[in-house]
């Protein structure tokens, strides 16, 4: 689990073929002296095991199924790459709750200038990621904790600050780039819970519970 809040932007020096799957090396020497092999990190959002550390960086392995969800495929030597380390009872909790699975890949569709330092990045996601979005709530992009400033037809409207533009690859999003997206979990549980209820009370016998089991458990019946 992450946060969102990313450590170092790293860079791509080598991609290796493995079979279906594609292995990177990364330069991260901050990340280096902190990481073990198995550990898992967030690169550009996407959670993979390390392989592999020496003191300048570190290598990982991304799989198919990776590779199709992802920008990763895309990945090219000296691009750059959020990283953040797994999530420890010491991390201070800046960002959100980030599994690093990455639910897919969206378009930014415009880059504007705040009339500060900041920007406004408008990015289009597909239509069954909607519902998942509202008005200050959080998305994650590039591995990047975002709160949602506007919610406008299939377009989300994020504003990167300073300290954004300079510590992560968000700085380089122009109209037409392409960013690995990841949905607030706590909004897929609520859908989930809702559904399974709904489905629960037109059918009791699919889990054998009733509306009064559910109302001892604390889920009311309207």
């Amino acid at each position: 689990m992450f946060t969102g809040i990313i450590q170092e932007v790293g860079e791509i020096r080598e991609r290796i073929p493995a079979g279906k799957s594609m292995r990177f090396s990364l330069k991260a020497p901050w990340m280096a002296e902190r990481l073990q092999v198995g550990d898992s990190v967030a690169c550009d959002g996407a959670c993979l095991t390390v392989e592999k550390v020496d003191p300048m960086g570190f290598s990982v392995c991304a799989v198919p199924e990776t590779l199709s969800k992802t920008t990763l495929s895309f990945w090219k030597g000296g691009d750059p790459v959020n990283l953040e380390a797994a999530l420890t009872i010491q991390t201070p909790m800046g960002g959100h709750f980030v599994l690093g699975h990455v639910d897919g890949v969206c378009e930014v569709t415009a880059v504007k200038p705040t009339g500060g330092e900041g920007v406004e990045l408008t990015v289009q996601l597909p239509a069954e990621f909607l519902p998942y979005c509202v008005y200050k709530g959080s998305l994650t992009l590039s591995g990047v904790s975002l709160t949602v400033a506007a919610v406008q037809g299939d377009s989300l409207r994020l504003a990167l600050i300073p300290h954004t533009l300079e510590a992560t690859n968000l700085s380089r999003a122009r109209a037409g780039s392409r960013l690995n997206f990841e949905m607030d979990i706590l909004a897929k549980y609520v859908e989930r819970q809702l559904g399974t209820r709904g489905a629960v009370v037109s059918d009791p016998r699919a889990s054998g519970a009733t509306p009064l089991s559910l109302e001892n458990w604390g889920y009311g019946i309207p």
